[in-house]
C-alpha cells in the first residue's frame, strides 16, 4: 500500500503517480491522506488499482476513471465521476451538481444526497444514490441506469433517451417525454442486483420506475411546443 500525504504533495503529484501505474503493477493499493477539499484528485485513472481518499474532495474527483475503484471519504464537489467509463467510485457522504455527468460506464455509489443534473447526459453509468436528488437529474439521459432511494427534484428526466430511472421517494416533477412506467417482475430483479451490488438494504419492489415516452426521438409537429 502506498500513502500520498496531499499536505506535503500536490494533486499534480498524486495523478501523475497513480498515472505511472502502467509501469508498475506491484502498487494496487492507494491512501490519499489530508484531501482538504482539493480538486480533481485521481482523476484520467487507467489502471484497476484501489484509491482510498481521506476526507473531502473537490470538483472533478474521479472524473474520466476507468477501472480503478475509489472510494471518497467524505462530501465530494461538482462532476465526482464525470465521464467515467468503467470501474468503481462510491462516496461516503454528499455529492455537488452533475455528479455522474456524460459517463459511459462503471458504478458510482453515493451514500448522501446528489445535487442538481445529477447523471445529466449519462451515456451507459449505473448510479445510485441513497439520498435524494436535486433538479434536472437524468437530463439527456441516453442509457444506464439511475436509482434514487429518497426523493427526486424537479423536471427528472427531462428530453430523457433509453436510461431507466428508479425511485423510492416523491417526485417534484417529471420532465419533457419523462414518464412512469409499469415495474414488472424483470425490472424488480434488475433493480434489486443493482441495489444489492452497491450495498443497499433496499426493496426493489419498493421502487416506481420511470422512462422515455419516445415522443422527442424524431420532430413531430404535434408535438411542437415540447421541443
Amino acid at each position: 500500500m502506498k500513502t500520498i500525504d496531499l499536505s506535503v504533495a500536490t494533486v499534480r503529484d498524486l495523478n501523475q503517480a497513480l498515472h505511472d501505474q502502467v509501469n508498475n503493477v506491484q502498487d494496487r493499493e492507494w491512501v490519499v491522506t489530508h484531501a482538504n477539499g482539493a480538486h480533481n484528485l485521481a482523476v484520467g485513472v487507467n489502471e484497476a488499482v484501489s484509491i482510498d481518499i481521506q476526507g473531502h474532495a473537490g470538483y472533478y474527483c474521479a472524473g474520466m476513471n476507468q477501472k480503478a475503484s475509489i472510494t471518497v471519504h467524505g462530501n465530494v464537489g461538482v462532476g465526482c465521476a464525470e465521464n467515467m467509463m468503467s470501474g468503481y467510485v462510491r462516496v461516503k457522504g454528499s455529492a455537488s451538481q452533475a455528479a455522474g455527468a456524460t459517463a459511459h460506464g462503471g458504478l458510482l455509489v453515493i451514500e448522501g444526497d446528489a445535487g442538481a443534473r445529477c447523471g445529466i447526459s449519462m451515456k451507459g453509468i449505473d448510479i445510485v444514490v441513497g439520498g435524494s436528488i436535486g433538479h434536472m437529474s437524468c437530463f439527456m439521459g441516453q442509457a444506464g441506469r439511475l436509482v434514487v432511494c429518497g426523493d427526486a427534484g424537479d423536471a427528472l428526466g427531462d428530453s430523457l433517451y433509453e436510461t431507466k430511472i428508479f425511485v423510492k421517494g416523491s417526485v417534484e416533477s417529471l420532465g419533457s417525454d419523462c414518464i412512469e412506467k409499469e415495474m414488472r417482475a424483470e425490472h424488480i430483479e434488475e433493480l434489486q442486483e443493482l441495489l444489492n451490488r452497491a450495498g443497499f438494504k433496499e426493496n426493489a419492489a419498493d421502487f416506481k420506475r420511470y422512462g422515455s415516452a419516445r415522443q422527442l426521438y424524431n420532430f413531430k409537429v404535434d408535438n411542437a411546443s415540447a421541443y
